[in-house]
């Protein structure tokens, strides 16, 4: 079943560079992209679990973010029966610099913090999204399927978040923040990046 994620291409402020489309493609590099890939869903996990403990008074968000949080173990458990098929080890990879950049720019106080959280989540699971199905044509027939097998789930996330973001904050608010968010992502995604990572921008090629 094809799954259209026009909308996500729609929303975020570039398309994926080739140059790393490519890189992700090369074989020397996929015990990287699966590492770094298993980290994001842990991350991604951690994540939601975070948020549920410390918003508890919003129930929506304890709803949509305990279903997001199983979904993102389960695909880490997948990501690790891959490599683990295919003889890939699990060393310590630093982080890229994607999600650190983006989360510099979460304001200290409530709502403010908890409406730029649930934005950089819905940009994270964008991006996430629109470079699984920029994967799936490049990649051998199992990562292809595996790849193509999250586009919905992971479009549904950025739904979620984008949604719960609504609700906190005026349309003009949310269009405002998200102008800056997605700015900063821009040049994240289009910049040269020191390491090749799932999140990184324009590759420097390194293999494990």
């Amino acid at each position: 079943m094809t799954i259209d994620i026009d909308h996500i291409r729609d929303f975020l402020p570039c398309a994926t560079p080739g140059a790393w489309v490519a890189a992700a493609a090369d074989p020397a590099n996929l015990a990287v992209l699966l590492v770094d890939h298993a980290n994001c869903e842990k991350k991604a996990a951690s994540t939601a679990v975070n948020l549920i403990y410390r918003y508890v008074e919003h129930p929506v968000l304890l709803n949509k973010l305990s279903r997001l949080a199983r979904e993102e173990l389960r695909h880490f458990e997948q990501v690790l029966a891959l490599m683990q098929k295919r003889g890939i080890d699990y060393p310590q990879l630093s982080a890229s610099r994607y999600a650190g950049e983006l989360r510099k720019l979460v304001r200290k106080q409530e709502p403010a913090r908890l409406l730029d959280t649930l934005l950089i989540g819905a940009v994270i699971e964008a991006r996430s999204c629109e470079r699984f199905a920029a994967l799936v044509p490049e990649l051998d027939d199992e990562l292809g399927a595996f790849y193509a097998s999250l586009l919905k789930s992971e479009s549904r996330h950025y739904e979620d978040y984008l949604k719960l973001a609504k609700e906190l904050a005026t349309a003009q608010e949310v269009a405002d923040r998200l102008g800056r968010i997605l700015a900063v992502e821009r040049d994240l995604i289009e910049q040269d990046d020191p390491e090749f990572r799932f999140h990184s921008g324009m590759p420097f090629v390194k293999s494990l």
